[in-house]
């Protein structure tokens, strides 16, 4: 049980604070190192000036900017001033920043230089390399004492299928979730995270890391070069990522093979599915890890599942079993409960709701279980897969189709790296699936062997009637692979309209 009151003071005071806390792989002067002691002032600098500036709780201050140490000990001195952070995706289009900013009713920007264009005008910005310091006011803080369920941060959600949304979370939810994952001394382990703070994967994996007194390595944001470098020459016993981040590591082959990633206990995938190919190559890899398939929501928080109360060992693609503070059931289009279907999940993490949207129907049920729109499977012994969303499936001549499954499908093909199926307009069956393709270097594959692969392997409705190879995946904001760039990549190349408004296909989660 943590004795944390506020989100953003995690430092356990009663350990070594002259540990170094943070490696900051970003700003303008190469490699830093911070101890727990200077995040802490730093922190308390922020809670400082932010009220000398004359912001009252509950103001929203935004941050956007690259990965770096100054980010981490900025939202934590806004949540302890009891000032409310909105972490920023500075990948967005600027116009999408500025309604961020706005929609958010901040007040306050800290920014990098790089990204300082980008803060509307008439709202009030520190830049981190060159105001901050002199920003920061030196001096004891007493930590604001949060109220039951008020919001410690606002966390925009992509936007791959509209306006993006504020999920408002409270303090006490993501300490929580802090508490549900701070199950062992963790204090040894280097975290790596090259995940964007503005992310759920990577921020709360740096409050976990901070409230575990262990040490965080801080990437200013992924490459897969930078990434494979970190880790070995960090000696990082912990890779947190998505699974894109993986797969583009690994095909790193040269790299890889020449790199010592023998520090390397855990690896926790998380926030988009892992294939049966990825997970093998992971472990061929880095044999010695125990690698993670894990599951979460901005929306609901990143612990769901777990272990198995039973001490069942957890299928490679399986996600894990209900964690023993979250109830989570399956429902089917027609609202019946069952072993399939779209998952619905209850926890202290669920979030209190969006900022501003009274416009969209609200995805908490009336007995407070979160909406996933994501499709499970759950087998005999209560272990849970994650299937598809369901804004990604499609219809094709009758058949719901999941593109995951058939991703999942092609990538156990041995010549097959990776795999990205979307679907396409066709006046006969609606829509159809077709295929990005990522083979082995040197594999003699061809578009009608992947087909004849997925007829012999899958229901003939999922064969992609087109299939094309490509060198990598474009990849979203979050890391994550960008369906919809392929989507239009696909009707590009067959020269295929647009739908009508209103009938697009939705994109991927949160």
């Amino acid at each position: 049980m943590t004795d944390f009151i506020n989100l953003g003071d995690l430092i356990p005071r009663e350990r070594d604070l002259d540990k170094v806390a943070i490696i900051d792989l970003g700003g303008e002067a190469g490699a830093r190192a911070f101890t727990y002691r200077q995040i802490d002032d730093m922190a308390r600098g922020v809670a400082r000036a932010l009220l000398k500036r004359g912001l009252t709780r509950g103001d929203r201050v935004a941050i956007h900017s690259a990965n770096r140490a100054e980010y981490l000990a900025a939202v934590c001195g806004i949540m302890r001033a009891g000032l409310v952070a909105v972490p920023v995706n500075f990948k967005f289009p600027r116009e999408t920043i500025d309604f961020i900013i706005k929609d958010s009713d901040a007040n306050f920007v800290f920014c990098d230089a790089v990204r300082r264009a980008d803060v509307p005008n008439g709202v009030t910005a520190i830049t981190f390399s060159e105001e901050f310091d002199a920003f920061l006011d030196a001096g004891p803080f007493d930590t604001v004492q949060p109220a039951p369920r008020e919001p410690a941060m606002f966390l925009y959600t992509s936007g791959s299928t509209g306006i993006p949304k504020g999920v408002v979370l409270s303090h006490q939810s993501h300490l929580w979730v802090i508490e549900a994952r701070l199950t062992q001394d963790i204090s040894r382990h280097r975290f790596l995270v090259a995940a964007p703070l503005y992310h759920m994967n990577g921020l709360a994996v740096s409050q976990l890391v901070c409230a575990g007194h262990a040490t965080l390595v801080l990437l200013p944001q992924f490459t897969a070069a930078s990434y494979i470098d970190a880790a070995e020459r960090y000696r990082c016993t912990w890779l947190t990522a998505v699974p894109p981040m993986i797969a583009m590591m690994l095909r790193e082959a040269d790299r890889m093979a020449n790199a010592d990633l023998s520090s390397v206990d855990f690896v926790r995938m998380g926030s988009a599915p892992v294939s049966e190919s990825l997970m093998a190559s992971l472990k061929g890899a880095i044999p010695r890890a125990a690698i993670t398939n894990a599951y979460g929501t901005t929306e609901g928080g990143p612990v769901v599942f777990g272990p198995h109360p039973k001490g069942l060992r957890q299928p490679e693609l399986s996600v894990g079993y209900p964690h023993p503070d979250v109830q989570t059931r399956l429902v089917d289009s027609d609202g019946r409960e069952g072993d399939y279907g779209a998952l619905q999940m209850k926890s202290p993490a669920v979030m209190n709701g969006y900022h501003n949207r009274p416009d969209i129907l609200t995805p908490i049920t009336a007995d407070g279980f979160y909406r996933t729109g994501d499709v499970f499977r759950r087998d005999d012994n209560g272990f849970h897969f994650f299937v598809g969303r369901v804004d990604d499936m499609f219809v094709s001549g009758g058949e719901n189709i999941y593109p995951s499954d058939v991703e999942r499908m092609l990538e156990r093909h041995p010549d097959i790296v990776q795999a990205t199926v979307v679907p396409i307009e066709d006046d006969i069956k609606g829509q159809k699936p077709v295929a990005f393709v990522i083979a082995k270097e040197g594999a003699p594959l061809n578009e009608d062997a992947v087909k004849q692969y997925a007829l012999k392997h899958a229901p003939a409705y999922q064969h992609p009637r087109f299939v094309w190879f490509v060198e990598k995946m474009p990849l979203s904001s979050t890391n994550k692979v960008d369906r919809t760039a392929l989507k239009r990549d696909a009707e590009a190349r067959l020269r295929i309209p647009p739908p009508p408004r209103g009938r697009g296909l939705g994109g991927g989660p949160s």
